[in-house]
Formats: C-alpha cells, sequence, structure tokens
C-alpha cells in the first residue's frame, strides 16, 4: 500500500472514530469541510506562531519539531477535508500533475489568465 493511501485510510478511520466518539454524525460534509477548514487555518496559525512572524515581539529559537508537529496538523484536517469531498490519493496525483503544467505555463507568459504576464513587469494592460 502507498504511504498517501495509508494516510488516507488511517484519517477515514480516524474521522469515524471522532464521530461517534462526539456524537457529531449528523454533520452534513459541507459543514464538516467549513469545520476543518476553520480548524487548518487555526493549525496555519499556530505553525505561523512557531516561525517568528511577529516582527513585533522577540523571536524565539527555531523548533524545527515544533514546526513539523504543526505541518501535520494541518496534513490531518487536509486530508480529512480531501476524504470529506471523495478525492482519493489517485485524484490527487492526477489534479496536481494537471495544475503544475496550468501553473508552468502561467510562468512562461502561456496563460490568458490576467496577473500571470511575465513581459511587462506585474502589469497585465
Amino acid at each position: 500500500m502507498d504511504k498517501l493511501d495509508e494516510i488516507f485510510g488511517l484519517q477515514a478511520e480516524l474521522d469515524a472514530y471522532i464521530k461517534a466518539k462526539r456524537e457529531t454524525a449528523e454533520l452534513s460534509k459541507e459543514e464538516w469541510i467549513q469545520k476543518k477548514c476553520l480548524a487548518l487555518l487555526d493549525e496555519t496559525a499556530e505553525l505561523l506562531n512557531e516561525v517568528n512572524y511577529k516582527w513585533w515581539k522577540n523571536p524565539k529559537p527555531f523548533n524545527r519539531d515544533a514546526v513539523c508537529e504543526e505541518l501535520v496538523d494541518m496534513l490531518h484536517f487536509w486530508v480529512s477535508m480531501c476524504v470529506d469531498a471523495g478525492l482519493t490519493p489517485e485524484k490527487i496525483y492526477e489534479t496536481y500533475r494537471y495544475k503544475n503544467r496550468v501553473n508552468r505555463a502561467r510562468q512562461d507568459g502561456k496563460s490568458e489568465k490576467p496577473g500571470y504576464s511575465v513581459t511587462n513587469s506585474g502589469s497585465d494592460a
């Protein structure tokens, strides 16, 4: 089994356990995604706190382990939203490869979408 497949399976099991334990099974997929998106934002804020984004405070030493833990917390909620949306590891791979090509083309100035022109210093006149 692929590691990403295993992560998705573990997350689906954890989500089912939490829903049963916390008696929240009645929430819709949309409500779950909303809640998990907010949780992901909270974990992102926790990551920001680990990397001294507050220029008005004295910085603390970089803690790689804490940064990695926050990133994994973010992954938990991201994968959980993918499971809720029916997004599989295979579909993620396919969509990522497609979007990577699109983003690369945009950086090469090969996009009709405004904001990606590379020939006029960021202005899409």
